[in-house]
């Protein structure tokens, strides 16, 4: 299993910078995504917090994201 952390300050971001940075996220994520699985590995993004995480399934279910809880 290889692990993507991301501790932005998601929640403090206004609506609009949050929606560029959540596509800016799928792209990468999707990339990081497929190397791992092309070498066998499963994929998960761990963020800082629920709201994150939310936007982040809300742009694609498939993703596997889990709260970390951890601050920056």
């Amino acid at each position: 299993m290889l692990w993507e952390i991301k501790t932005h300050r998601f929640d403090t971001y206004s609506d609009f910078i949050r929606r560029r940075e959540i596509e800016r996220e799928v792209e990468q994520i999707y990339r990081e995504r497929a190397a791992a699985v092309d070498c066998g590995y499963d994929f998960v993004i761990g963020v800082s917090t629920q709201a994150h995480a939310d936007a982040l399934i809300e742009a694609d279910f498939s993703l596997n994201v889990v709260v970390t809880g951890c601050n920056r």
